[in-house]
């Protein structure tokens, strides 16, 4: 694959400056090490909030989150970070959560679950699930799904897992997910070595999410495993172009409008996985991540503006 030619040079420069604190072979490193580099790498990316976002961390019926606010909202975001499973937590996207909270307008719940491969699944899923049910009778807001990466796994393994259980889910929108896709084709194949996320990470970061037997036809660990899309809320996958997931969100979105429903597919040439971080650096990630609160704002409002 043509790297040089797909990603230019404001990418390179953010796929440069992540290797610095984050290497490319970090996955041969302990869990303690990788948590301590991709934290540090986070850190060194972060944002600081704007001033008008206010935030608490509190209890979710157990599961700790962090609330963020900006005047009086009618709409709540629920927040499930990337990283692998493994990785990350409230401070690893605090800036991402903040800034969707004053380009929306809407509160915003960034969940902190419990983490592999200390807590194997269904814990993530688990916690994710207890976080939304905690907001939604919290605020009593119609809520909006939304997640990175493994935190878009999360988010539409409870959206799945909602039907008929969780009531005004608006929408979700799933950035550069991965959703339990074929890895023997497609985007797992042509972008096995792509830069910040390899097939080889992929496949490590499945292992450490369970013990025994992988789980099979459980779409809350994997919702493409699901053998049925219908009745899931509006949804909006945005992919990397360079991306190995990058297939998964047309897959799924296919799926959902097969079954009836609404989904759209944003796929962003030149892009690679975690690229969220780039967008104060890199020109096509700040307009992506201005579709992606675009498309957070309008499903908050019940607008399908993708026909």
């Amino acid at each position: 694959m043509d790297y040089e030619r797909l990603i230019d040079e404001e990418t390179w420069a953010f796929i440069r400056r992540t290797a610095e604190s984050y290497p490319d072979d970090a996955v041969d490193l302990s869990i303690a090490d990788q948590r301590r580099v991709y934290d540090t790498m986070c850190q060194d990316f972060r944002q600081p909030r704007p001033d008008d976002v206010k935030t608490q961390d509190r209890p979710a019926d157990g599961v700790p989150v962090r609330v963020y606010k900006a005047g009086d909202p009618t709409r709540t975001v629920v927040y499930f970070h990337g990283g692998g499973f493994i990785l990350g937590g409230l401070d690893s996207h605090d800036d991402v959560c903040a800034e969707i909270c004053v380009q929306t307008g809407y509160r915003v719940v960034a969940v902190d679950y419990r983490l592999c491969p200390e807590h194997v699944h269904p814990a993530q899923f688990d916690d994710s699930w207890t976080a939304v049910e905690w907001a939604a009778r919290e605020f009593g807001d119609p809520i909006i799904l939304a997640g990175d990466s493994a935190g878009g796994n999360l988010a539409a393994s409870v959206a799945h897992h909602g039907r008929g259980r969780l009531e005004h889910v608006l929408g979700q929108v799933l950035i550069y997910p991965g959703l339990g896709g074929d890895r023997t084709q497609g985007s797992y194949t042509e972008h096995a070595h792509a830069p910040l996320l390899t097939l080889d990470d992929i496949l490590f970061y499945e292992k450490m999410r369970f013990a025994g037997e992988k789980p099979e036809h459980d779409p809350t660990y994997a919702p493409l495993h699901d053998s049925d899309f219908s009745g899931l809320p509006p949804t909006v996958v945005v992919t990397a172009d360079c991306d190995p997931l990058r297939d998964d969100g047309p897959t799924y979105c296919d799926r959902i409008i097969a079954a009836g429903g609404n989904a759209h597919w944003i796929n962003e040439p030149g892009l690679v996985h975690g690229y969220l971080r780039a967008r104060t650096t890199v020109t096509r990630a700040a307009d992506s991540f201005e579709r992606i609160s675009v498309a957070i704002e309008a499903l908050g409002q019940g607008i399908w503006s993708y026909d």
